[in-house]
């Protein structure tokens, strides 16, 4: 079986887009926190009228996760003041550990990048599908496919089949490639980036991350 590029497929559709010379589409993009949405949003917010959804009921503790939410505001704020491209937008989910905890359960000791991440990765996106399409937005997304640690293919299949069910479009990516990673990095020493040594829930901090297969 072929492997989708999925960086070539979002160049594709921002082509076309740059092509069409219409008004601006708008994007209902989850961010999992600040320092792995700054690469995503500079490179994406001269293109889309973005609103950045922040959602995580992943976050096992609401300090940790309170922490992380000042960030993501903190630097959406210095990206407008800084005129980077369209004004972004910022939106706050629940913060629903129990919704997290109950996608987990039976899954606890799976090793991190496995199933359990794969229910994580679907609960926050069904959640952002749904609000895109109940706001109309024209496309939704996700910056989790900038860490090397996540599933990038995976991330894409979930997306895609939640765009369908919800009648709305996925924007795909792997975010990672083109370097973009690299430039989360050098964007969070810019900006003095709070960066998490894990990605949030109670057993992904006591279970060592493995990268997914290219």
């Amino acid at each position: 079986m072929n492997q989708v590029n999925y960086q070539k497929e979002l160049d594709k559709i921002i082509g076309g887009l740059a092509g069409e010379g219409r008004r601006a589409p708008t994007l209902f993009l989850h961010s999992c926190c600040a320092p792995c949405s700054s690469y995503v949003l500079e490179y994406l917010c001269g293109i889309f009228r973005i609103t950045v959804f922040y959602y995580n009921p992943n976050i096992s503790a609401s300090e940790e996760y309170r922490k992380r939410a000042a960030e993501q505001q903190r630097l959406i704020a210095a990206y407008n003041e800084e005129k980077k491209g369209y004004p972004i937008s910022v939106a706050e989910g629940d913060y629903e550990p129990e919704r997290f905890i109950e996608t987990a359960r039976g899954l606890e000791t799976c090793p991190e990048g496995g199933e359990r991440c794969f229910r994580c990765y679907e609960l926050r996106l069904r959640e952002t599908a749904r609000r895109s399409s109940e706001a109309g937005f024209d496309y939704f997304c996700t910056t989790l496919t900038i860490s090397p640690l996540k599933n990038a293919r995976k991330l894409n299949e979930i997306g895609q089949a939640l765009a369908e069910e919800y009648g709305t479009l996925w924007l795909p990516s792997d975010f990672k490639k083109k370097e973009g990673y690299k430039r989360s990095i050098e964007l969070s020493a810019q900006y003095g980036l709070y960066r998490q040594d894990y990605c949030g829930c109670t057993y992904s901090r006591r279970q060592p991350s493995v990268k997914p297969e290219a």
